[in-house]
């Protein structure tokens, strides 16, 4: 079951045209959201914030705007069956609304942490925007899989972590959150300005680059999306002709700190 263009459609296929640009050249644009209580108006569920991501990227490309309302209505449609929802977008307007279910070992990830590893050379095209072209993060994260790591970290020329392939990066040390800027080349995650607005007020927080000699003195790091939420990372994997392991505390009190978010 999805939504396109207008209506739910009950099937696993879709048709698009060969000359299509979405499927050509992967011009879409998209946002995964997870729907917090079956509400688009929950806080935690952000949808404005995933609307404007939207938008901001539409308007930057120049493509037609889309029907705000019918993309609501197609939202809801889908909610009493999935809590996880990807909202596509394409450059004349239509909408792809598809669903699915939360990780079946999202707690154990959430409690326990996972590893990570270092993926050289999958530079992101357009990282500011989640576009369609999602070749090399998604290559990334399977190259990590194959290193028995879960996620993968990309890292600029000068070998700087900057986000991995589904989230964004948070470090503590000194008493202080740490996460890569924008200017950086990120994605500004929905999770991401959503714990960092709220986490200010917590504790200190500094948005500063990742560089490579600075990455092993935190005592924790974790990475965050609107989906998984805060997820540890215990062990980063780093290979030059030899490999290296980076080991990191998953059960570090400021964890709970980051978590408490989305138990406020």
């Amino acid at each position: 079951m999805y939504w396109y263009n207008g209506k739910v459609i009950e099937s696993k296929t879709i048709e698009l045209g060969v000359d299509d640009p979405g499927l050509l050249y992967g011009a879409t644009v998209f946002t995964t959201l997870r729907v917090y209580h079956q509400s688009l108006n929950h806080p935690l569920t952000n949808w404005q914030a995933h609307c404007d991501r939207l938008r901001h990227s539409i308007e930057t490309f120049g493509w037609q705007l889309p029907n705000w309302e019918q993309i609501a209505q197609g939202a809801t449609s889908l909610i009493p069956h999935f809590p996880v929802l990807r909202i596509t977008l394409f450059p004349n307007g239509r909408e792809l609304i598809t669903g699915r279910h939360l990780p079946a070992d999202l707690t154990k990830k959430q409690k326990h942490g996972v590893q990570a590893w270092i993926a050289t050379n999958y530079e992101r095209s357009l990282p500011t925007h989640k576009t369609g072209n999602y070749l090399s993060a998604w290559l990334a994260k399977l190259a990590a899989q194959q290193h028995s790591a879960a996620e993968a970290i990309l890292v600029d020329e000068n070998g700087n972590w900057l986000e991995t392939s589904t989230g964004n990066l948070w470090g503590w040390r000194d008493n202080c959150w740490w996460t890569p800027p924008l200017t950086a080349g990120i994605l500004p995650g929905v999770a991401r300005s959503q714990i960092l607005e709220w986490i200010q007020h917590q504790c200190r927080v500094q948005e500063e680059p990742w560089f490579a000699e600075a990455v092993s003195t935190f005592e924790a790091i974790a990475y965050s999306n609107s989906v998984v939420e805060v997820i540890p990372i215990h062990t980063v994997i780093e290979q030059h002709g030899e490999i290296v392991q980076k080991t990191y505390d998953p059960y570090h009190s400021s964890l709970k700190l980051l978590q408490q978010f989305y138990v406020a």
